[in-house]
C-alpha cells in the first residue's frame, strides 16, 4: 500500500472536529470517470498534480454539498496508484447520507476509489488490491476484520446509508464482488498474522542455569527432584 496523508482541514467535517469509535469500514467508490486523486484531493503536494479548476475537497462544502471521507484511492501524477487519507481515521465523516439513512457515519471508517470508464482491468486490480491493503490496515489498526467491511449499497439495505449502487455497479464487471473482497481482506490477514507469529518466534531468546556437577549420578537425580519440587518442571539432567 502506498499510503500518504493530506487531511481536509478546510472541510467543515473536519472543523466540526466530531470522532467516533470506528466499528466498521465502508467501501464507496466516486461515480466519476476521473481516475486522478488530484480531482478530490488537494492542494498539490507534489505527487498528486495540479487540479487546474480547484473542485478537490479541501474546502468548506465541496460542489455546495456536506461530504467528506476518510480516505481516496486513485491515480498520483505519474500514473501510480496510492491512499490518501483525508481525515483523521477516528473522525467522524459525512460518506453515507443525512439523518438517520445516514447513521454509518458514526460507525464506519470510509474511503473512496476513484472510478475510471469501469472498463479497464489493470487499473481495477490496483486500486482493488490498493482498498484490500487499506481494510488490512485498519482492521489491525481497530481490531476489525473482514465481517466489519461494508460497501455503500450494503449500507443502504443494512438502514445505515442512502440509496447509492457503489461498488455493486463496478465490481462484477471484473469478476468481483464484496464477498470476494472480503474474502481477499480475511486471506491477507491470516497472512499477516502468521507473518507476525515467525516474528515473534525470532525474538524470544533463551537462557539456561546450570544449578550442579556431580560425579555421581544419583546425587544428579537427587538434585533434578529438588528443582522440580521447586517449581522448576523443565528441569533436566545432561
Amino acid at each position: 500500500m502506498n499510503l500518504q496523508k493530506l487531511i481536509l482541514t478546510k472541510n467543515a467535517c473536519y472543523k466540526a472536529g466530531k470522532t467516533i469509535t470506528p466499528k466498521g469500514i465502508m467501501v464507496h467508490s466516486t461515480g466519476a470517470s476521473n481516475p486522478w486523486l488530484k480531482r478530490y484531493v488537494g492542494p498539490d503536494d507534489g505527487l498528486l498534480g495540479k487540479n487546474q479548476y480547484n473542485n478537490h475537497w479541501n474546502q468548506d462544502k465541496p460542489g455546495g454539498k456536506q461530504v467528506c471521507v476518510h480516505a481516496f484511492i486513485g491515480k498520483l501524477e505519474d500514473g501510480s496508484i496510492a491512499t490518501y487519507q483525508t481525515l483523521p481515521w477516528n473522525y467522524r465523516g459525512w460518506h453515507c447520507g443525512s439523518g438517520w439513512k445516514g447513521s454509518g457515519n458514526n460507525s464506519h471508517i470510509s474511503f473512496e476509489i476513484c472510478e475510471d470508464n469501469l472498463t479497464d482491468r489493470s487499473y481495477f486490480k490496483k486500486v482493488f488490491n490498493e482498498a484490500v491493503d487499506l481494510c488490512v490496515y485498519l482492521c489491525k489498526l481497530y481490531g476489525l476484520n473482514e465481517s466489519n467491511i461494508i460497501c455503500h449499497s450494503e449500507g443502504y439495505k443494512l438502514g445505515i446509508a442512502s440509496n447509492h449502487a457503489d461498488v455493486m455497479h463496478w465490481f462484477p464487471r471484473h469478476g468481483e464482488t464484496m464477498d470476494s473482497f472480503r474474502n481477499a481482506v480475511k486471506e491477507r490477514l491470516q497472512v499477516e498474522e502468521k507473518k507476525e507469529e515467525k516474528e515473534e518466534t525470532k525474538e524470544k531468546k533463551y537462557y539456561r542455569v546450570q544449578i550442579g556437577a556431580y560425579s555421581v549420578k544419583a546425587n544428579a537425580e537427587a538434585q533434578l527432584v529438588k528443582a522440580k519440587k521447586a517449581g522448576f518442571t523443565d528441569a533436566y539432567i545432561k
